[in-house]
């Protein structure tokens, strides 16, 4: 195919760079005392709305390939489609229609995990997490994989849970758990199979790192799955119920790890030589890194000891590129022709900057879930590192120092695109503490502020955008009313997941004639792709979605 893009017919392009910035988590809310965006102060926001070309853009469910429009979108999908410039099935609906369609179960990889346990006498193990966010995973899948086990004849069953809190309410875990161990009781029987929870812990804390910025958490994942080791339980209901005892108003994705024990205090489910693993998670981030402690033979991030000999595979493939993990039940959807692809192979010079949080965001996923550059020649990627501190202790996290090496860049003139992520709005948002997430988001529009001139010194332009809501309504809204929930002390009740709020969308550029183009309905984030190429003077490609510019 050709990868020259042709010029636009009516637009020359920008004179200097052309910038997105994603404020990671900032969406538009309802503009009352949930929504920790308005309550900012936000004066360089504010300045963009009334002065730059503006609109709404959605940022969930359909529009950016999930299953139906009541489904939050994700940094994940929101990336991919920024970068794709159109819509791709994602992981959550590609693991419905396998499972719906049973191409999952009459795949070689559940075959051979299946043969892999009836042979060994040990246990087909499930890690992964607990809930029905559908961001990372649905407890709905993990049950049909469950319910599956036991119609193929599999006898022993392990379940691995890690708490999630963050894209579901706050301290939701037992709704879940309790839902789990109703199915397990069912399937054992009367006792004709053995399935059983065996460990767990909060997602923050245990097993699900992303991007290496802390492999503790993975080392302590590998210790109470893999090795049994850490605090016994009876079930995870105690677990849960001690923890939350010990440590009032501690959210779910900080719980401690566990590890279930029968009544002589043994775990019941360590994994052993012989076992089959699913990890169940259909999202990469925060899998690739257990999946390498399980299948690298090479490993120097921890001590695993004596790794076991099993059978590991991933609902999905994680990271197509490093081929993690090798095994896998469903393919990943297969994004090609990127934006990013585009302008590196058009020799065009591009930068992408973030911190560790979402490094990934501005490189893997917005290049389609891709590793690596497309060419070194003509693009830099440029990690600042994250802390691994409590984020409300920390709200303006690596702000200041991505616009200190966003501008250095900037002004060396060398380079045609940009994209930054700013993670405050998302990291600061999951935490559910409304006061960090005010800070967090008068950090990023600070930053904005140091931006501008840049962008206008320079007669680039400057997209400002996210890519979903969160730090927008940090209380749950009643479903009827609409209005915040309160606990029985009148608390207003915290919300820690995304939302389904568009996100804003600006274009910053002094001294050109732009409008927003009014034929297109319902704006989503796969039009910024072609919106970009339109400000760098180039036509998209015809099935990208179109840009939201005329003029």
């Amino acid at each position: 195919m050709g990868w020259k893009l042709e010029q636009h017919p009516s637009f020359p392009g920008v004179a200097g760079p052309m910038v997105v910035c994603v404020m990671d988590g900032v969406g538009i809310g309802r503009h009352d005392e949930s929504d920790a965006v308005w309550l900012a102060r936000t004066p360089n926001l504010e300045r963009l709305a009334s002065t730059a070309v503006s609109t709404q853009l959605v940022a969930h469910g359909n529009a950016v390939g999930m299953p139906s429009d009541d489904d939050m979108g994700n940094s994940e999908v929101g990336h991919n489609a920024l970068g794709a410039g159109r819509i791709f099935d994602q992981g959550a609906k590609l693991v419905d229609d396998a499972i719906a369609c049973e191409s999952l179960f009459e795949g070689a990889v559940w075959q051979r995990l299946r043969e892999r346990v009836r042979s060994s006498g040990e246990a087909l193990h499930f890690i992964g997490l607990l809930s029905d966010g559908n961001v990372h995973s649905h407890i709905e899948q993990l049950f049909a994989l469950l319910r599956r086990c036991a119609a193929d004849g599999v006898k022993k069953v392990r379940v691995h849970v890690l708490l999630d809190g963050r894209d579901v309410a706050e301290t939701s875990a037992l709704d879940y758990v309790d839902a789990l161990e109703r199915l397990l009781e069912a399937l054992r029987n009367g006792g004709e199979r053995d399935y059983r929870v065996a460990s767990g812990g909060g997602r923050m804390r245990v097993t699900m790192d992303r991007y290496q910025a802390d492999w503790q958490i993975v080392e302590l994942g590998w210790k109470t799955h893999v090795l049994g080791e850490g605090r016994g339980f009876a079930s995870p209901r105690q677990a849960i119920a001690t923890m939350r005892d010990e440590n009032p108003g501690v959210s779910d994705q900080q719980l401690a790890a566990f590890v279930i024990v029968d009544d002589e205090g043994v775990p019941v489910g360590r994994i052993r030589d012989g076992a089959a693993v699913v990890l169940y998670n259909f999202r990469g981030d925060r899998a690739i890194e257990i999946s390498q402690a399980f299948e690298d033979e090479t490993f120097p991030h921890f001590d695993r000891g004596a790794r076991p000999d099993v059978l590991f595979a991933g609902i999905m493939q994680y990271d197509g590129d490093l081929q993690v993990p090798k095994n896998y039940l469903v393919s990943p959807p297969e994004i090609d022709r990127t934006l990013g692809e585009y302008l590196a192979r058009d020799g065009l010079r591009q930068l992408a900057v973030s911190e560790t949080q979402k490094f990934g965001h501005v490189t893997y996923f917005w290049n389609g879930n891709r590793s690596g550059h497309f060419d070194e020649t003509v693009e830099t990627y440029i990690e600042v590192r994250s802390e691994t501190h409590p984020f409300e202790e920390r709200p303006w996290m690596k702000a200041a120092e991505i616009t200190d090496r966003l501008i250095e860049e900037l002004m060396t003139n060398s380079y045609r695109h940009a994209r930054v992520n700013y993670a405050n709005g998302d990291m600061v948002g999951h935490t559910g503490r409304r006061e960090p997430a005010i800070q967090a988001v008068e950090a990023v529009d600070l930053q904005i502020g140091r931006l501008l001139p840049v962008i206008e010194s320079l007669g680039g332009a400057l997209i400002v955008t996210a890519d979903h809501g969160n730090a927008d309504c940090m209380f749950e809204l009643d479903e009827k009313t609409g209005e915040p929930m309160h606990d029985s002390e009148g608390r207003a009740v915290v919300k820690t997941s995304h939302t389904l709020n568009p996100v804003p969308f600006h274009v910053f550029a002094p001294g050109y004639a732009l409008r927003l183009c009014e034929a297109v309905e319902r704006p989503g984030l796969a039009n910024v792709a072609a919106t970009v190429l339109h400000l760098l003077g180039l036509r998209a490609p015809e099935d990208y979605w179109p840009s939201l510019l005329e003029g």
